[in-house]
C-alpha cells in the first residue's frame, strides 16, 4: 500500500467495532455504523452477517464508502444481526486474511468476532496453540481469540469465551456473534472504549457514540471495565467474569484518537480537547499575534489556547481532504512537495505574524519540520509549538500503531534539542499533570494512575508477556493487530 508523506510521521488509528442485533437491515446499519468509525482504521473492513441459518461474510480492502456501500456488497449480507469492523493494521499485518471479522464454524455452530486493542501475549498462547494442533491462517492476534474458545473444554459458549479471555492480557474491546447471540466484552481495565445502544428496541454495540448518532440510535452506557454483554432476544444480561481491576482507559483516546463529537467515559472529547488547549496556554503561553492550529487534530485544543490567551483564532494552514493513503510519488521532485499534498499555508493570515502552532503530538518530528518550514516560507514572524499532549516517549502495544521507541523524537532529545530540530522559536508540551487535569482529575496518581499514559511515561499497565527474549519493541506488534 503506498503511504502520503505523512504516514510514517504519526500515531495511526487503532480499529473501530459495530453490532446490531435483530434489525432486518442490519447490514446496512452497520455500514453506516463503520462509516462513522472511518477515523479509526481506513485500510479495510469487513462485515458478518446471520439470517438465522447461517453466517455471511464479506471483506475488502479499502475506505467503506468505496466498497459497502455497493448494493451487490449488501444483497450478499442478508440477516437481522451483524457486525463490523474497521481496521488500521500495525506492521506486518496487510492482507485481506487479516481483515476482520473473523469467522470460524466451531463444533458448537458459528461464531464470529471483531476487536479493538492488542493482545500482549497473543504470540506466546499462539505458539502453544500450535504445538497442540492448531493451525492460524492470519498473522492476526484476534484469531488467537477464535482458537481458544475453539478448544476450550467448557460446555457452552459464554463459559467458552470467558475461558478464552481469561487467558489473555493486554486491551480487548470486542463484539462477537453466535447463532441467537451478540456479546460485546470488554478487558478488565477499559484501556479501548465500547459503548451500548439502543436503536428502535435493537441492541447496538459499537467503539464511539458517534457512531450510534450515524443511524440514530440512542446512547445506553458505556460498557464497563471487564464486562460482558449477552444479547439475545429475551434481552441484555451483564456479567463481570473477570478479577476486578482498576480501570486505566487510554488518556490519547481524548487527545487524538475518538472523534470530537463522541461522549468516552462520560466526557465530551471536544470539550476536552479544548480543555486541553486551555490547560496548554497556562503552562506556557508566549507572546504572539494569532493561534494557528494545524488541521485537524489540532483544532479543538488550538480554540481552547486562544480562549484562554486571549488571541485571534486563525486557520492559517488549510488541509487538502482529497489527498488520500494510495498517492504515488513518481521523483525525488515531486516528493519533496509533500508537505503541500496535504497543507498549504493561508499567508494572508500569517505574514508577519508572530503565530502560534497548535498540534496534537509530536512523533518523529519530521512532519513538524516541514509544516514549520511551510509557515516560515509564508512569512511567519516567529513561530511558536505548541504541543496538546506531553511529548511521545514510549510505544503502544495496546492497539495503536506507533514507531518503536528508539525512533520517537521524544525519546532522544531533550525539548531544547527538539525545538532546535524542528526550527521552532520556542516549544512546549503539556504537562502531564495538565493532561490530567483537563479530564476533570487534579493531577496524576503516581502509585495509581486513573488512565493508560504509557505512550508518555512508559508505565504500562498490563504484563507485555510476547516482549520477554524480543529483539526489539516492534515484535509485539508482528502479529498485525486487532487495531
Amino acid at each position: 500500500m503506498g503511504e502520503t508523506p505523512f504516514d510514517d510521521d504519526t500515531l495511526h488509528e487503532e480499529c473501530g467495532v459495530f453490532g446490531i442485533f435483530q434489525r432486518p437491515d442490519a447490514a446496512a446499519l452497520v455500514t453506516l455504523g463503520l462509516h462513522a468509525l472511518q477515523h479509526r482504521g481506513q485500510e479495510a473492513a469487513g462485515i458478518v452477517t446471520f439470517d438465522g441459518t447461517q453466517f455471511h461474510v464479506e471483506r475488502h480492502s479499502g475506505l467503506i464508502g468505496d466498497t459497502f456501500t455497493r448494493q451487490s456488497v449488501l444483497e450478499r449480507l442478508p440477516g437481522e444481526s451483524a457486525i463490523g469492523h474497521t481496521r488500521y493494521s500495525t506492521t506486518g499485518g496487510g492482507g485481506l486474511r487479516n481483515v476482520q471479522p473473523f469467522f470460524a464454524e466451531l463444533s458448537a455452530g458459528g461464531f464470529a468476532v471483531a476487536h479493538n486493542g492488542n493482545i500482549t501475549n497473543a504470540m506466546t498462547v499462539q505458539r502453544e496453540l500450535q504445538r497442540r494442533g492448531s493451525i492460524f491462517s492470519s498473522t492476526s492476534d484476534t484469531e488467537t481469540i477464535l482458537h481458544l474458545v475453539a478448544t476450550s473444554g467448557a460446555r457452552l459458549f459464554v463459559d467458552k469465551l470467558i475461558d478464552a479471555l481469561s487467558r489473555l492480557e493486554g486491551a480487548f474491546s470486542l463484539v462477537g456473534l453466535v447463532p441467537g447471540k451478540m456479546v460485546g466484552v470488554r478487558d478488565p481495565l477499559g484501556i479501548r472504549p465500547l459503548v451500548l445502544g439502543d436503536f428502535e428496541g435493537s441492541p447496538v454495540l459499537a467503539s464511539e457514540t458517534c457512531a450510534l448518532d450515524i443511524i440514530g440510535a440512542d446512547f445506553v452506557r458505556d460498557v464497563s471495565p471487564g464486562e460482558m454483554v449477552i444479547v439475545t432476544e429475551n434481552g441484555i444480561e451483564s456479567l463481570f467474569p473477570f478479577q476486578a481491576r482498576r480501570p486505566r482507559f487510554c488518556i490519547f483516546e481524548y487527545v487524538y484518537f475518538a472523534r470530537p463529537d463522541s461522549n468516552i467515559e462520560g466526557r465530551n472529547v471536544y470539550d476536552i480537547r479544548k480543555r486541553i488547549g486551555a490547560e496548554l496556554a497556562r503552562e506556557s503561553k508566549d507572546a504572539a499575534d494569532i493561534v494557528v492550529p494545524v488541521p485537524d487534530s489540532g483544532v479543538p485544543a488550538a480554540i481552547g489556547y486562544a480562549q484562554e490567551a486571549g488571541l485571534p483564532f486563525e486557520l492559517g494552514i488549510i488541509r487538502n481532504h482529497y489527498v488520500g493513503r494510495t498517492f504515488i510519488q513518481p521523483t525525488d521532485s515531486i516528493r519533496h512537495m509533500g508537505v503541500k499534498l496535504k497543507h498549504n499555508a493561508n499567508r494572508s493570515m500569517i505574514e508577519g505574524k508572530r503565530i502560534v502552532l497548535v498540534d496534537d503530538s509530536i512523533v518523529r518530528g519530521t512532519t513538524s519540520q516541514k509544516i514549520v518550514q511551510m509557515v516560515r516560507d509564508a512569512g511567519a514572524a516567529e513561530v511558536h509549538m505548541r504541543i496538546a499532549s506531553p511529548p511521545t516517549r514510549a510505544s503502544c502495544f495496546y492497539g495503536v500503531d506507533t514507531p518503536e521507541t528508539g525512533k520517537l523524537l521524544a525519546s532522544r532529545m531533550t525539548v531544547e534539542e527538539m525545538a532546535d530540530f524542528i526550527k521552532v522559536d520556542s516549544l512546549a508540551f503539556l504537562s502531564i499533570d495538565g493532561l490530567y487535569r483537563a479530564v476533570n482529575e487534579p493531577s496524576r496518581n503516581a502509585h495509581a494512575p486513573q488512565f493508560c499514559d504509557a505512550c508518555f511515561t512508559g508505565d504500562y499497565p498490563t504484563s507485555l508477556t510476547d516482549l520477554e527474549g524480543a529483539d526489539n519493541v516492534r515484535q509485539l506488534s508482528l502479529l498485525g493487530g486487532a487495531g
